[in-house]
């Protein structure tokens, strides 16, 4: 549905040219969305898919060991949008130990995600609340090190920036100068708060993600944050007791199209287009993470069958493999750490997982090797670049 523009153009000059950057007017629209017969169920369906989603986890004996991985998985996945090139394999190794031969600074990137988002669960488990003080720390620590750590870390910027072309004058987009950003980021942090305002939650994050992204408040770090509000918007309002729906892959896949819908609402006011796309994107992600839920369950069960068949040893081999299902990529020291198994002990357990096919080496080193639980990661790397 056409509206209109949802805002206004400024002419400002930027390094002396002069451009129009554009100024989205306050959530919610105000002419209210339109919901068709075809919306609602589209909506309903979204709906039911994070209630599966969010009871999925009463599935998994530790639902830390799913949230571990799909937080990282996310971290990945939402880095290579912004072109990086690490991997879930990359990550794992850099946590485990700086590793050589990961990308550095793609890996620092990733796991700057990593902290970010988890530092804001942390937050919100406390009591803190979603705002923008919330999110100027989330993105303090994605820009912490390497790439735009040098990029205003935690604060709103002070300049101009532009999306596409390579100055502002010939930018695909030109979000509002920066002194707007305050009061803009402001109003969006009120409307996610309004009780009074007629949408669903599921439909505010969708408004609110074209907001972030439209405001564009910080120098770098947009795009993984505003993808990272959404779920944030879900687990702060009770969707999802945990935020375990993350969109990267599925704009990733359908990218130009993301690009476009963006513009159609900022140019044309079509909210529907862009919820179309945002809820048929929620109900699949939902989905798909059941599945892979469903399918580390079913993995963990089968090598516990494994394990279990292993006589007097299985005390021991299930003792490591409880270790592994958290960090599927370890070493003996790490293993001995986290067990209190000495050295011995804990090699001959790497030794049988390993015949159990559970886990295999991956440095072809003689010392400081590392082990991984093969078949986790793969289901894991799915989606990934890598």
């Amino acid at each position: 549905m056409e509206r209109g523009g949802t805002g206004h153009y400024e002419t400002t000059s930027v390094a002396g040219e002069s451009v129009r950057a554009f100024v989205p007017a306050p959530l919610p629209p105000e002419m209210p969305l339109e919901f068709t017969p075809e919306r609602r169920k589209l909506l309903e369906r979204a709906t039911l898919a994070l209630g599966r989603l969010d009871s999925v986890t009463l599935l998994l004996p530790d639902p830390d060991i799913f949230l571990y991985a799909y937080v990282r998985r996310e971290a990945v996945l939402s880095s290579q949008i912004e072109g990086t090139q690490s991997s879930f394999s990359d990550l794992l190794l850099f946590e485990l130990e700086e590793a050589p031969g990961v990308p550095f600074d793609d890996v620092l990137e990733v796991s700057n995600y990593v902290s970010a988002l988890n530092h804001g669960m942390e937050r919100l488990a406390g009591g803190f609340p979603l705002s923008n003080r919330l999110l100027r720390e989330m993105h303090a620590l994605l820009l912490s090190r390497g790439r735009g750590s040098h990029k205003q870390p935690g604060e709103f910027r002070r300049s101009q920036n532009w999306l596409g072309g390579t100055r502002p004058g010939n930018a695909r987009f030109v979000p509002p100068p920066p002194q707007q950003v305050e009061a803009l980021m402001g109003d969006l942090e009120r409307f996610i708060h309004d009780e009074r305002q007629p949408y669903t939650t599921l439909v505010k994050a969708a408004l609110a993600h074209v907001q972030f992204e439209t405001i564009h408040p910080f120098l770098d770090g947009n795009g993984r944050l505003g993808r990272m509000l959404i779920s944030f918007i879900l687990h702060h309002e009770g969707i999802l007791r945990r935020p375990l729906l993350y969109l990267s892959l599925y704009f990733r896949q359908y990218r130009p199209r993301y690009y476009e819908l963006l513009d159609q609402v900022r140019t044309q006011g079509d909210w529907e287009a862009w919820l179309d796309f945002f809820l048929e994107g929620v109900e699949r992600t939902a989905n798909d993470a059941v599945d892979t839920a469903r399918r580390l369950v079913r993995l963990f069960q089968e090598d516990e069958a494994r394990i279990q068949r292993q006589g007097r040893r299985a005390g021991t081999l299930f003792r490591c493999f409880q270790v592994i299902c958290r960090r599927p990529l370890i070493t003996v020291n790490e293993l001995c750490a986290r067990t209190g198994l000495s050295y011995p002990a804990a090699a001959a357990a790497i030794d049988t997982l390993g015949e159990l096919g559970v886990l295999d080496e991956i440095t072809g080193r003689k010392r400081n090797r590392v082990y991984r639980y093969t078949t986790y990661v793969s289901i894991l790397n799915e989606g990934t670049l890598a």
